[in-house]
């Protein structure tokens, strides 16, 4: 029973031999083209360089897997030693990652190389979207600071406006020397305002454009075709972009405004009080006193919310990288983990038939470890022995008296052991001494 199981696997690996040679190099014929594929990509040089370089590389490549696989599907299931299976376990394992890094990561890039390219530039158009939006939130954060602005500049205006009607201020009408001091911080304020007002308009230009270069850019991410030519252009846009975002970090008005608001308060030159009557002049003098508190105050606001404006952190150097289809692989390959399961499995499926092989092999040893010597003797060992047996008997030898004599030697010497045993055995022990 044991004994036709064993031939029924024989059979199967002889019949399944040239199925195996079949597969292994069919599976190194394919992973030679998608080397091809992917090394061509790394290569530079005239079209004629590139394509007999990536011919003779991939061929290398196919004819080493080929007859790295043929040698462990031939030797591995027979290794039965212990040190043995092991050493050839470290050969099969070198083998693989050598395999590995001279192919399956340009299979990889011949598979998912575009989809990997692609995606550095989506990665890149979302970096340039954040750096876009800071620099024009740092670029309009001044703006924050045109309400307060108005509204101090309305107040010096409007508090002129009635001290030259009703003498609000010193009692007296008429455009005296604080008339002309309320005149004068209010054009102040409004000439900052006007700044502000526009450097809104500049930044804003300057977002419109970026934001137009950025939609190019999203255009070439998801446009058909080859990535090349489009990652020329995405180039291309992006300096265009990086030179946007410098601008709006060079048209913030907050350094603008924090030299304004120094100049309200050091530059702050009070006329002398006009008044006739020493009563109006000492009023004057009060009433520009109080001014200068207020100007200074307000100097010391402006500049604070300058300053705030001015610490915010400022956009980062970015560099766009153009990367090739073999690169992009590598850098975003937890993103593209089908492909390098598909790249891989291409070069190490091999590994399964080799495996299969040994296992079958090692049922086959132990099926026939277990059969009588007799079932176990192959024809080839029969006629050997028949042959050994006859040259024995042309110089003399009685085979079979010799076979004879061998078990009557063994048969005595186990009875003798046995004899030996028994009388230890029964012989009486002494006792103490007396």
């Amino acid at each position: 029973m044991a004994l036709g199981a064993s031939h029924r696997l024989q059979d199967g690996v002889i019949a399944v031999e040239t199925m195996t040679r079949f597969a292994l190099a069919v599976l190194a014929l394919a992973s030679g083209v998608y080397t091809y594929l992917g090394v061509r990509s790394l290569l530079d040089g005239s079209a004629t360089a590139v394509f007999f370089a990536a011919i003779i590389y991939s061929a290398s490549v196919s004819v080493a897997i080929y007859a790295f696989w043929s040698y462990m599907a031939r030797f591995y299931p027979h290794v039965t030693g212990t040190a043995a299976r092991g050493a050839m376990l470290g050969v099969l394992a070198l083998g693989c990652a050598m395999i590995i890094a001279m192919s399956s990561w340009l299979n990889a890039a011949a598979l998912a190389g575009s989809a990997a390219l692609e995606q550095h530039l989506a990665e890149t158009v979302e970096d340039y979207t954040a750096d876009l939006d800071q620099a024009h939130q740092n670029a309009l954060a001044a703006q924050s600071l045109l309400p307060d602005i108005q509204r101090t500049s309305e107040r010096f205006a409007r508090l002129a406006e009635d001290e030259r009607e009703s003498g609000a201020l010193t009692g007296t009408t008429g455009s005296g020397s604080v008339v002309q001091l309320l005149s004068q911080m209010s054009a102040q304020l409004s000439e900052l305002e006007t700044g502000i007002t526009e450097s809104r308009e500049r930044v804003n230009t300057l977002f419109d454009q970026g934001r137009a270069h950025l939609e190019t850019m999203r255009g070439l991410v998801s446009a058909p075709g080859a990535i090349a030519p489009r990652s020329d252009e995405f180039s291309a846009e992006v300096v265009a972009l990086s030179g946007v975002i410098t601008s709006l970090e060079q048209t913030s008005i907050a350094p603008s405004v924090k030299r304004a608001a120094e100049d309200l308060s050091l530059g702050f030159i009070a006329p002398v009080a006009d008044g006739r009557a020493a009563d109006l002049a000492n009023r004057q003098d009060q009433v520009m006193e109080t001014i200068r508190a207020s100007v200074a105050a307000q100097s010391q606001v402006l500049s604070q919310a300058a300053d705030d404006i001015l610490a915010r952190e400022a956009v980062a150097d970015r560099r766009f990288v153009p990367l090739s289809s073999a690169e992009a692989v590598l850098r975003y390959a937890a993103d593209f983990i089908p492909a390098w399961a598909g790249a891989i499995s291409i070069d190490l499926l091999p590994a399964v038939l080799v495996f299969i092989l040994a296992v079958v092999h090692g049922a086959i040893r132990r099926q026939e470890e277990r059969l009588p010597f007799a079932q176990r003797i192959t024809a080839a060992e029969l006629l050997e022995a028949l042959e050994v047996q006859r040259a024995l008997g042309r110089n003399g030898v009685d085979v079979e008296k010799a076979l004879q004599d061998a078990e009557e030697d063994e048969t005595r010497e186990r009875d003798s052991n046995i004899t030996s045993l028994e009388m230890a055995a029964k012989t009486p022990r002494k006792g103490p001494p007396a």
